[in-house]
């Protein structure tokens, strides 16, 4: 039996008849919800003076959206497979609207963290959208559109970082939420208007110690990785989160096996397609996250570095954005290679291109212009690359999992980011160099880190070549793994 998605008809959705405003209001509320993990990077350095609280401390409005997601993400997967994808969505879309508003009102720590956690609770957005898509939209569409709404995590960075910076550097701080806020609002009214609920669900009764147990364990893995530097690497705390991590993790996989409704099916996700796509998503997402640590630094840092080029938070926003405009560029064209080789030769081919663009920036990091052309590669082969995965998740995953499965791998390059930003900083802590009696991070530094995520996508291209061997669709279908097709995936055993 294969494990092309179902047509529309048999989804019990029908045909929505407006599948071109479906799409694109899909992608701007993943676009929205992206915009979020940049929206306050312009104002980091300032949030201790805003909220009168110590770096250390407002640290956490990043890491706590950070962790929020880590948990809402595969939680709304699979309650959306539940109970209602475009329900599910539009709890999320209210969550950041609720965020954003909390941050835009408080002027102290605690508001904003809270604010930050409802943010970051909205997460599922992405990995709903996809899953509504393959339910709703007819097959000929179904490709350049998850291509383009998985690649939305890309675009909203890209293009929420510019818009952030010009805002912070001439309205008052609060106006980053009210924003948020606003576009928002305008995502959750398109959404009630135009995308319809899919019939596609499993029902049942949600897991909730396994849903605990995963967030437990991904808190403490995370929380490990992203405060590791601050705390010490082989500190009391963090060795004791990674392993906290490791016996809640393999406690939470021995319920999830046993139990008759698991919040994440791991015998599903052990299958091969599933599994190997999932480790190069993490990564893929550790490469693309080293391009928004560096660029931007080498383009702000002082030109007396002698590599360093001087210039604003907003000019390095602009320099980022078109990366986000080639990542929305892309999803048709990884939409047709993945129709003619398969989304395995589609993420094979973006992940190269990603590490060109690494190996490339090594020897180009002295003019604006070096930085931008780096950006739209980068972008393009991670609009390829992330265009791929929902394609390979699908095919191997029955209709009624897909919110949960698609969130898995959403989470899965998350977890790829999150170890990016951590390795990188401790390059970029350890190699200095000394300016006016300050330690700013070394040339050698950013190029070690670029090396290193070149190194990360050429791993991300190791790991695709296992990927089973696709028989390309005909007819707008899915293309659909060889190994493993004659077993329906939704077989009981």
């Amino acid at each position: 039996m294969s494990h092309a998605p179902a047509p529309p008809a048999e989804a019990g959705g029908g045909a929505p008849p407006r599948p071109n405003a479906v799409v694109a209001v899909l992608a701007f509320a993943g676009i929205v919800v992206s915009l979020m993990q940049t929206l306050v990077i312009p104002i980091v350095p300032e949030l201790p003076r805003l909220l009168d609280a110590p770096a250390s401390d407002t640290a956490w409005a990043v890491t706590a959206t950070l962790l929020a997601a880590a948990v809402a993400t595969p939680v709304m997967g699979r309650l959306g497979d539940m109970y209602g994808k475009r329900r599910m969505l539009l709890v999320s879309i209210v969550l950041l609207v609720s965020g954003s508003v909390v941050c835009a009102l408080s002027d102290a720590l605690v508001p904003m963290i809270v604010g930050r956690v409802l943010q970051g609770l909205a997460s599922g957005v992405i990995p709903l959208g996809i899953s509504i898509m393959r339910d709703e939209l007819p097959a000929e569409r179904l490709g350049s559109a998850t291509a383009l709404m998985s690649a939305s995590l890309g675009i909203g960075g890209a293009l929420g970082l510019p818009a952030a910076a010009l805002i912070a550097d001439n309205f008052d701080w609060h106006t980053l939420f009210w924003t948020s806020a606003g576009m928002g609002v305008a995502a959750l009214g398109c959404v009630l208007l135009i995308v319809p609920e899919s019939k596609v669900r499993t029902g049942g009764r949600f897991d909730l110690v396994g849903g605990t147990g995963m967030a437990a364990g991904l808190v403490s893995l995370l929380l490990a990785i992203s405060k590791g530097g601050d705390w010490g690497w082989t500190s009391g705390t963090t060795l004791g989160l990674f392993a906290a991590a490791v016996v809640i993790l393999l406690a939470w996989g021995w319920w999830e096996l046993r139990v008759e409704q698991p919040l994440v099916d791991l015998r599903t996700t052990a299958r091969r397609q599933v599994l190997v796509t999932n480790l190069a998503s993490i990564a893929v997402g550790f490469a693309m996250f080293a391009m928004s640590l560096v660029i931007p630094q080498l383009l702000q840092l002082p030109a007396q570095t002698g590599y360093g080029l001087g210039k604003s938070m907003l000019i390095a926003g602009l320099c980022m954005a078109p990366s986000g405009l080639v990542m929305m560029a892309t999803a048709p064209v990884s939409a047709a290679i993945s129709r003619a080789k398969g989304p395995k030769v589609t993420l094979m081919v973006g992940v190269l291109i990603v590490a060109a663009g690494y190996s490339l920036n090594i020897v180009l990091m002295s003019e604006v212009w070096h930085f931008i052309l780096v950006a739209c590669i980068i972008g393009a082969g991670v609009g390829f690359g992330y265009g791929s995965m929902p394609a390979l998740i699908m095919s191997a995953v029955p209709a009624s999992e897909t919110a949960a499965a698609n969130s898995l791998n959403t989470l899965m390059r998350s977890l790829g980011t999150s170890t990016a930003s951590a390795v990188a900083g401790v390059i970029l802590a350890q190699m200095t160099t000394n300016l006016g009696g300050y330690a700013l991070p070394s040339e050698n530094a950013f190029k070690v880190v670029l090396a290193v995520g070149a190194g990360a996508a050429l791993l991300a291209f190791v790991v695709a070549s296992f990927i089973p061997a696709q028989r390309t669709a005909v007819a707008g279908e899915e293309p659909v793994a060889v190994e493993g097709a004659a077993e329906p995936a939704g077989a009981v055993k």
